[in-house]
């Protein structure tokens, strides 16, 4: 009875058995020549990726790759790649290191998110991080509302940097735990201090409707001041 299947090519892509050897080899190749880069291209690129710094690694990652079992890509052309890309790789390091531009164009540069326990609106704004997913940074530091946080960072490298308020100077910050947060609304219900939903500008709010100073959107949810808890 004939095979369902044809396993030769499903294994093997008709190719020669003894290819699988060649395939070690090549693997073998690739991979020092992929350890070699990595180790001339510094520490630095590979603990802290910057956007240029991952662009490198996803070039090297296929032109390791493709030689490493296509038998028609050579493992020299893909060694002149390497080549080639470490000196860009290079090349433009030594440039960031001489030109602060150039270093603020390829790098991008530390912006400022909260300040003294408020957005920093114009530069939130910017930055393609949602709202949503920076409250989860907060609270996974144990972050209950913004008027514990005194200031912080988005770095280059993308991570969130934060600096908090000292218990006694803790003032009253607009809630980003969901229960409370979801308590937003453009109808105030009753006297106290509330907290703008999009900037976290915070002031004292009689019941009905109010326009905030700061960026005039009307949205509030009444402010807390509790301690953090660590």
């Amino acid at each position: 009875m004939k095979d369902i299947f044809e396993w030769n090519r499903i294994f093997y892509n008709n190719l020669p058995e003894n290819f699988a050897l060649e395939v070690v080899f090549r693997s073998t190749v690739m991979f020092t020549i992929l350890l070699l880069t990595l180790k001339l291209a510094g520490k630095r690129g590979v603990k802290q990726l910057s956007i240029f710094e991952t662009v490198i690694i996803i070039a090297l990652g296929s032109a390791a790759g493709d030689p490493m079992f296509y038998e028609d890509v050579g493992i020299v052309p893909a060694a002149i790649v390497f080549t080639v890309i470490i000196i860009l790789y290079r090349s433009v390091t030594w440039l960031t290191g001489k030109s602060k531009k150039f270093e603020e164009f390829i790098e991008g540069k530390t912006e400022c998110l909260i300040n003294d326990g408020k957005f920093s609106v114009a530069t939130f704004k910017k930055e393609s991080l949602a709202q949503d997913e920076f409250f989860s940074e907060l609270r996974i530091r144990s972050i209950e509302h913004l008027g514990q946080v005194k200031h912080a960072f988005i770095e280059t490298s993308g991570e969130i940097s934060v600096f908090f308020y000292e218990d006694k100077d803790v003032q009253f910050g607009l809630p980003i735990l969901p229960a409370a947060f979801n308590e937003k609304s453009k109808i105030i219900a009753t006297d106290g201090i509330h907290a703008c939903t999009f900037c976290g500008h915070t002031e004292e709010q009689k019941p009905g409707t109010a326009r905030c100073k700061v960026c005039k959107k009307e949205e509030w949810v009444p402010a807390i001041k509790t301690l953090r808890i660590t």
